[in-house]
């Protein structure tokens, strides 16, 4: 992902009591990052941190789409109201890119979060130059678009109305049963232009889930809300992502068959990612949360890396190789296909994009 704004920001006066933290309890690690590999200097305590506080940073820089340059990724344009995430998924891979802001990839990556306050009117601005064509958007491509500090700003309701209101495709993928609370502007981009909503739903059991994903709503919401959402006719889909062998992997039939009752018509996976400072968090947390699992888990993991823990070149990063990987693909095929899945989910997205003529767009 390249944002191709500066990297300036200001802290913003905001508690963690109006972030909005939808049903899920607060589970705040003590502070803990791995060194940062772009400070000149990493600091070492001298006894037990406190306890994180979150704080808000407001983005101040002049864009809001991302451009991907990822070939193996099926998307060209997202949009990211913020950095950073307060869900603190143990295995996120955007983790990294919050140490370019001189933050930590640990516990500062889920309690300093950046809002883009701008987005909204970044984004139409950008869609008032001749040369944007109405490609389709993602939101997001790096942190969840519907986290918590949400309800609060706004931020993703806002570019949605305008999304809406240039009929441009939009596709989703979150963790958060907030997106209800924008059925009217969705339903709107479903009927103008074109929508699809992917959860991200990697754990059929609220239990292990809440002690990899420590503040997302539960895998019981997140597929309450994705029936909702389809009932409403809004397209849906799950993503197992990531697949953590000697974890989850066996999960995968049980997923597929909630999501097909709850109306999702698309199905997609990927392997578990460890790129840069994304592994000792990791590794760390899964220790706390499965001593008795943890080698097995790397074991597997290193089966499907062919002796690593990770991969990071295209087209291989999120897959993985050998008989271990070969049967969770077969698992992935045979369950979805007994799910009610079908084999073919290519989806046209039409060319909807249009400017608004009938009053005055305002860029101010």
């Amino acid at each position: 992902m390249v944002n191709s704004g500066d990297m300036s920001r200001r802290l913003l006066s905001k508690e963690l009591t109006s972030i909005g933290c939808e049903e899920q309890d607060i589970h705040m690690r003590q502070v803990a990052n791995p060194p940062n590999p772009f400070e000149s200097r990493h600091r070492e305590l001298l006894e037990p941190a406190a306890s994180p506080h979150v704080m808000v940073y407001a983005d101040e820089t002049r864009e809001i789409l991302s451009r991907n340059d990822s070939p193996d990724l099926p998307f060209r344009w997202s949009v990211n109201p913020y950095r950073g995430c307060f869900h603190a998924c143990a295995y996120c891979y955007a983790r990294p890119t919050h140490e370019y802001w001189g933050f930590g990839a640990g516990t500062d990556f889920e309690s300093k979060i950046v809002v883009k306050e701008d987005a909204p009117r970044l984004l139409r601005q950008q869609f008032e130059k001749p040369a944007w064509r109405g490609e389709l958007i993602l939101f997001s491509g790096n942190t969840d678009c519907y986290q918590p500090i949400e309800a609060e700003y706004g931020l993703t309701r806002a570019c949605l109305q305008v999304c809406a209101e240039y009929h441009n495709p939009v596709g989703i993928i979150t963790k958060g049963a907030l997106i209800l609370r924008d059925l009217d502007v969705l339903m709107q981009l479903h009927h103008k232009a074109w929508l699809m909503v992917y959860f991200s739903i990697p754990f059929a059991s609220d239990e292990m889930a809440r002690k990899v994903e420590l503040q997302t709503p539960s895998t019981t919401k997140r597929l309450s809300t994705m029936k909702t959402l389809s009932d409403a006719g809004i397209p849906t889909g799950i993503s197992i992502a990531p697949i953590i062998p000697g974890l989850n992997d066996d999960m995968i039939p049980e997923l597929l068959d909630r999501a097909h009752e709850a109306g999702a018509c698309a199905a997609t996976f990927s392997l578990l990612r460890l790129s840069g400072n994304v592994e000792p968090v990791f590794l760390d947390r899964m220790g706390q949360a499965f001593p008795e699992r943890i080698g097995k888990i790397m074991s597997r993991l290193r089966e499907v890396r062919a002796g690593c823990l990770t991969e990071s070149r295209f087209f291989r990063r999120q897959a993985g190789e050998g008989s271990y990987w070969e049967m969770i693909e077969q698992l992935f095929a045979l369950s979805k296909r007994r799910a009610g899945f079908s084999d073919d989910q290519a989806m046209d997205i039409p060319r909807t994009f249009r400017r608004p003529r009938g009053e005055q767009v305002s860029l101010f």
